[in-house]
């Protein structure tokens, strides 16, 4: 039987447990755990259960050893920006506070006191937004000073869940470049700019790549699970891990990796961290073999996602979605406005968008559900613009992964807006992604080039 890997793929709101193994050069996963996440409010703050999390890493890992498929690696992946504090004896300094916790308002300006916008995205090439790493630390400098100063270590989210695997205290590269922190040019932590900032250098982690091997899991943990496995770092950022994932060599074609957020872009070799691409508010976060993917962050499926929890009943995503193509309403918003960061209502805050704008206002989950995915439409048919200004190439084709390629009147909307073909699949690209990324430090997949060419052959990909 050919070796098995385990992904734990941890989302915004829920986080699963995928084993992969290669039979006949194709790629067979199966799903053995899923658990629920999302951010709680704790000590007046929006926090992350670590606790609860690692709890379920070990469950779900329990699970493997239940089912007599033992996996000879295991890796975590997340999203970005958020991180976990451990003092001098390594235990959690204050809360894994969540990137939309409100306390980083204002802290771009206490940033720019130090460094100007301009020069700051020149520097590390990573559009602004208010929750990165480099405000969030801002935050804690500003308003908890005693909790920085007893920090010893700082670990992105997934980086802290293999440290508890495996004992090791590392920071992966994808993952680290979404905090704004590092140099594209060194891909290293930017020294000089955080000892401008006056954080603690000591907290900065060295980097490590996808694919690196941390070693076995902790006798603790071993005696837990019931086996022990290397821990493997993937592509430790949710985004890196899916365009691992996606289906094409090709120079020529976007990706959309479509979830929580629509992550719109394409891979370059080196970063742009021109005036113009910060003016297009592109970002330029680190890939697989320090590729850059040169991309802009777009609201995406979390405000269906909203929706869905405030109006939506019982209805599935299928529903809405075909609901949706029912409707005839041509109102649209800015999905990357930020009143769609954290509204208290996104019902009410896209009704009242359309109203403020002149235009006719939804009512009922199948038409907001529609001014929602034409909105997102048109904003993909403007990035592809953008992109193309500023790299200088003509992209002949779109490639959407993740779980919004399920969404199939968005998907037509898409192919229809950006007047390009759309290719949707696969649907678990981040899991996928992060399992290529151990097979490729296994040995069992040669490169890149044969980690997608893999992906090709096993999933199924529909045209638009």
């Amino acid at each position: 039987m050919n070796p098995y890997y385990l992904a734990i793929d941890i989302g915004a709101s829920s986080g699963r447990h995928i084993l992969a193994h290669l039979e006949e050069g194709k790629m067979v996963l199966e799903e053995v755990h899923r658990f629920p996440n999302g951010m709680v409010e704790k000590d007046g703050e929006n926090v992350w259960d670590v606790e609860e999390l690692f709890r379920q890493i070990k469950l779900g890992m329990k699970k493997c050893a239940e089912l007599g498929k033992i996996p000879v690696s295991v890796g975590v992946d997340t999203w970005g920006v958020d991180f976990v504090l451990l003092d001098e004896c390594n235990n959690p300094v204050g809360n894994a506070v969540a990137y939309r916790d409100g306390r980083t308002k204002g802290m771009d300006e206490e940033v720019y006191r130090i460094i100007s916008e301009d020069d700051l995205y020149a520097r590390t090439g990573i559009q602004k937004a208010i929750f990165n790493t480099i405000y969030q630390l801002m935050a804690l400098k500003v308003k908890k000073p005693k909790q920085l100063a007893k920090a010893k270590t700082m670990l992105m989210m997934p980086d802290y869940f293999h440290y508890m695997l495996s004992g090791v205290a590392v920071t992966e590269y994808t993952n680290a470049t979404t905090g704004q922190l590092v140099s594209p040019e060194t891909k290293d932590w930017d020294r000089e700019l955080i000892e401008k900032l006056g954080y603690p250098q000591e907290i900065f982690k060295d980097l490590v790549c996808p694919g690196a091997i941390l070693g076995e899991l902790t006798k603790e943990v071993r005696d837990e699970v019931g086996y022990s496995c290397e821990v493997v770092v993937p592509a430790t950022h949710d985004t890196g891990s899916a365009v691992i994932a996606v289906p094409t060599d090709s120079d020529n074609a976007l990706y959309i990796s479509s979830g929580t957020w629509s992550l719109m872009g394409t891979e370059l070799l080196e970063a742009n961290c021109s005036p113009e691409s910060k003016a297009h508010n592109l970002t330029n976060e680190g890939g697989y073999n320090y590729r850059f993917r040169y991309l802009k962050n777009i609201m995406g499926l979390w405000m269906i996602q909203s929706v869905k929890k405030e109006i939506g009943g019982e209805l599935g995503f299928g529903e809405i979605c075909e609901m949706a193509s029912k409707c005839d309403i041509s109102s649209i918003v800015d999905c990357n406005d930020d009143r769609f960061l954290a509204p208290e209502n996104m019902t009410e805050e896209v009704q009242a968008a359309c109203r403020e704008s002149g235009q006719q206002v939804p009512q009922g989950i199948a038409e907001v559900a529609s001014v929602i995915y034409n909105s997102l439409a048109q904003c993909y048919a403007k990035t592809i613009k953008e992109l193309e200004s500023i790299t200088g190439r003509k992209y002949d084709c779109i490639h959407i992964v993740g779980g919004g390629a399920n969404a199939d009147y968005l998907n037509q909307l898409t192919a229809q807006a950006t007047g390009v073909p759309v290719y949707a699949g696969p649907t678990e690209a981040t899991a996928i992604g992060n399992l290529a990324a151990q097979m490729m430090s296994a040995g069992e997949l040669t490169d890149l080039k044969a980690a997608r060419a893999c992906v090709l052959n096993s999933f199924p990909v529909k045209k638009y």
